[in-house]
């Protein structure tokens, strides 16, 4: 082993170590406090102790990869446990859905960016990263229209910030009104939350079916990302605001997501025995709720009150638009 490679795995097992103690401890409380769950916990635990006790910046790294890597890592074995069948529950209805929410994302989000003051770009982020899979998508936008790394750095933290606020509220609004329907909750879930990981956490709140058919709509979005990231490059050149070709360009599917797309097309031609899918579940599972231990450390409330109020009407006013486009949709298609 390279020192390089020890040198990293050193500056990670901090972070790490505390995710995973906090997932632990969560899947113990959930024993005594079954209704609440092991994710609910695991996030609750997190916040609290995130923004009490362990602020030190030598946690960065390794909470940060617990949170980004190993949900990636969870979406790869969930394929293992999908089938086209499962993707079938959705439905033409499901992919209606998709394509609705995404149009209204982007055109509520944009135009109100521009009516806030927001220039072009910010606000081509602002819709991408909200109608498709915050962080991600705001990566792969921002090279196609030569984006400054100062407002796409703003527009990632505003992004993120909608995301939290949403994470915590929905799952409970889904609850209230859509009681057991599995693919309402689901549709409305995996059809706003901004990142996967904020999706995650979010249907963990309800349960793992929810999990498990939230990552479809998701997934779904996030296939667009090609198409959307081509239309704002050509929107930007065509309204002149880039001239130059030589911006360097981020392939716009993530890794992980072409990984569950092969996983699930195995699981659907060649049947994998059961202990693989019972493996995998159970991987998946500790992956998640050592990664929503990490969320909730990560997420910093002195971030919320350094955002200006111009920001924040932003994006409470796209949250807005996001949340009432899916509850219109899911009752219009009767999802």
């Amino acid at each position: 082993m390279s020192t390089h490679t020890i040198i990293k795995i050193k500056t990670l097992l901090p972070g790490f170590g505390l995710s995973l103690a906090v997932a632990v401890g969560a899947k113990l409380l959930a024993l005594l406090l079954p209704k609440l769950g092991a994710a609910t916990l695991a996030i609750l635990l997190g916040i609290l102790l995130g923004n009490t006790f362990f602020k030190q910046p030598s946690l960065a790294s390794g909470t940060k990869f617990s949170e980004s890597r190993l949900l990636e890592y969870s979406v790869v074995l969930l394929g293992f446990t999908v089938t086209f069948q499962t993707i079938s529950q959705m439905g033409l209805k499901g992919l209606i859905f998709i394509v609705l929410m995404m149009t209204t994302v982007i055109i509520g989000a944009f135009t109100i960016g521009r009516k806030l003051g927001f220039n072009e770009k910010m606000a081509l982020m602002m819709a991408g990263g909200n109608a498709v899979c915050g962080s991600s998508a705001i990566g792969a936008i921002a090279p196609s229209i030569e984006a400054d790394d100062t407002e796409k750095g703003q527009i990632i933290t505003l992004v993120n910030l909608l995301g939290t606020v949403m994470m915590l509220t929905l799952p409970f609004l889904g609850m209230h009104l859509f009681g057991n329907a599995l693919l309402s909750k689901s549709a409305l879930l995996g059809g706003t939350l901004q990142s996967v990981g904020q999706v995650v956490a979010g249907a963990s709140l309800i349960n793992g079916e929810t999990v498990k058919f939230a990552m479809l709509y998701k997934i779904t979005r996030i296939i667009f990302l090609v198409v959307v990231v081509f239309i704002f490059e050509q929107k930007v050149r065509r309204d002149g605001v880039v001239t130059t070709t030589s911006a360097k360009k981020k392939f716009p599917i993530p890794w992980y997501v072409l990984c569950f797309l092969i996983a699930c097309i195995a699981n659907s031609f060649f049947p994998l025995p059961a202990f693989i899918n019972q493996a995998a579940h159970f991987i998946s599972t500790w992956f998640e709720t050592i990664a929503l231990a990490a969320i909730g450390l990560r997420l910093d409330f002195r971030k919320f009150l350094k955002e200006g109020p111009r920001f924040l009407i932003y994006g409470l006013s796209v949250g807005a638009v996001q949340t009432i486009a899916a509850l219109l949709f899911i009752f219009l298609l009767h999802i």
